[in-house]
This record gives structure tokens, sequence and C-alpha cells, in this order.
């Protein structure tokens, strides 16, 4: 059942009001991606148990597979069902058209991202595509999220270590952070301090004097990107800064897949997969996710309704 631009507006409103909580309070959102029902089931039980604020968030490889209407469906359902704060992220937006898909059907957040799409995107072509975005989602007042450049890596398991002299070639700034915010009018800077897409063989380091140093020059909200395989003591540090959202992906989807291939293994007669996915893999995706929430000091901070 599709929202009225009434309740978008009024949920856009709240998300807006309790980011602003978040950055006050020191402490995030967790931002996970949801790739099926199952993940979103165990993302909803997690903040039900540990009583948290959540994302949940599509790219648009999902939003290709499951349809975006479905996807807020889906989510206002769990809402219902488990008596959850919950909004809906779109991810890595490619277009300006595919995120203006997104503020119509009713997401509170909007991450635009023609880099992803295209690497070699110039600055004026984000910037212009990002300002677009802006402008639109005043629509319904969902919060904004852009980067100057490309984010590397991939949400999957890589094999090969993390090459840092590389990265830190794409590290934020602050002079490049204020420009850009103030070129654009986003509403959430996506940092690169270190995070980066994906599940590496060793720990990622942020460089939390970088953080700092953003969090002084800007007084837009900020978030990090590729949380995953990330030490949570990163986190906790990175929220007293200001971080106020991190989106977690990979550890959902290594702790998703290893612990089905277990499941099957261990059930060879079983061909009914879903009661597999039910009994195993909900639990140990919400095991991950409610780790994540303590890391990210929103256990308890959900307001109800």
């Amino acid at each position: 059942m599709s929202q009225t631009l009434r309740q978008m507006r009024y949920n856009c409103h709240k998300a807006r009001a309790r980011m602003a909580q978040a950055r006050a309070e020191h402490w995030a959102f967790g931002a996970f991606n949801l790739d099926d029902e199952a993940t979103l089931k165990a993302v909803a039980l997690a903040a039900k148990a540990k009583n948290a604020p959540v994302l949940v968030e599509v790219s648009q490889g999902e939003v290709d597979d499951i349809g975006i209407d479905t996807v807020r469906d889906m989510v206002d359902n769990f809402i219902a069902e488990y008596g959850v704060e919950m909004y809906v992220n779109l991810d890595h937006s490619p277009s300006v058209e595919a995120a203006m898909d997104g503020i119509e059907a009713g997401f509170e957040f909007i991450h635009i991202d023609v880099s992803q799409a295209d690497h070699d995107a110039s600055d004026e072509t984000i910037a212009d595509a990002t300002r677009a975005v802006v402008e639109y989602a005043q629509l319904t007042g969902a919060l904004v999220e852009s980067e100057p450049h490309y984010f590397g890596g991939s949400s999957n398991v890589h094999t090969e270590d993390i090459n840092y002299d590389e990265i830190k070639k794409t590290f934020s700034t602050p002079d490049g952070m204020r420009a850009f915010v103030e070129s654009t009018g986003i509403d959430t800077f996506a940092a690169a301090i270190g995070n980066l897409h994906g599940k590496y063989p060793v720990p990622k380091v942020l460089d939390l004097e970088l953080l700092q140093l953003l969090r002084d020059a800007s007084d837009c909200n900020i978030s990090l990107h590729g949380g995953s395989g990330t030490p949570g003591h990163f986190f906790r540090d990175a929220v007293k800064i200001g971080v106020t959202k991190v989106n977690i992906n990979s550890d959902m989807r290594y702790v998703y897949r290893t612990t089905l291939e277990q499941a099957l293994k261990d059930n060879p007669d079983e061909y009914a997969t879903a009661k597999l996915v039910g009994k195993h893999v909900v639990p140990a995706v919400q095991a991950v996710v409610e780790s994540k929430l303590v890391d990210f000091s929103s256990a308890g901070k959900a307001v109800i309704g």
C-alpha cells in the first residue's frame, strides 16, 4: 500500500529530526542492506531486541530485483508487525532519475552517487546531479547524501590486502568537504577516511584525526560507507566525534552465505530451503546487526510512533 504525500513528509521530517538528535547525543544510525525478506526480518528483530532505530537500504541491484515500491511496502509491513523505528535509504543511486524514483516512493534517505556508475564522472557532473536531487527532494523532505568522487571497493569478500597508499589518494579533505556541501546543499556527506566497501582479510583502519577535521569543517551530517570488517572501537570513537550513519553490508552477506552453506551441509535431506534460512540464517544475521547497534551506541535510542 503506497504512502500518501502527507505520510512521506511526516516520516522525512521525523528522520531529519532524529539525525540531528543522533548528532547531539553522539550515536549513529546503522544502515543495513536489504537483500531479501530474510535480511529485513533479521534487521527488524535486531532493532526490536536492542530498541534501536535503524535504516534498511537498497542499491540499484536490489531495486531492480525486488521493485522500489515493494521495498517500501515490505518495510512498512515490518514496522507495523514488529513495532520498530525503521527508515529506508536508497543507497548509491546511479542517476538523478533513479534517485527521484526513491523520493517518490517515500524513501526517507537518498544517496545520489553518479560516480558509482561512471568512475570517470567529472566534478561538475557529480555536483550538478547532486544539486538536482537536493532540489527534487523538497517534495517530501528526504535527506540527501552524496560525495564528490568515486568511493572504492565492492560489497563482496575480497582476498587481497588493503592498499592504503592508494586509498589515501581518495581520502576526503576538510576544504573539499566544505566546498562540496556549500555547492550542493546536501544533508549528509559520505566521508572517506579509511572505510572501504567490502570485507577484507585484514581489519580496516579509520583516520579519526581526519574525521575530526572534517567534523570541524562543516555542520553537515557525516556518514561512513564500507563499515564491514571495521573493529568496533573505531565506530565508538567515530560517533563521539559526530558520525551519524554507518553502512553495513558485506558482514551480513558473509554470515548469511556461510551459515546457509553449513545448514545445507548439515541437512542434506531438507529441500524446503526457506525453513533453513528462517531457523539458522536469520538469527545469525540478526546477531551481526545487534553487535553493530551496540558499536554505534544506538541501542535504547528508538522512538516508536
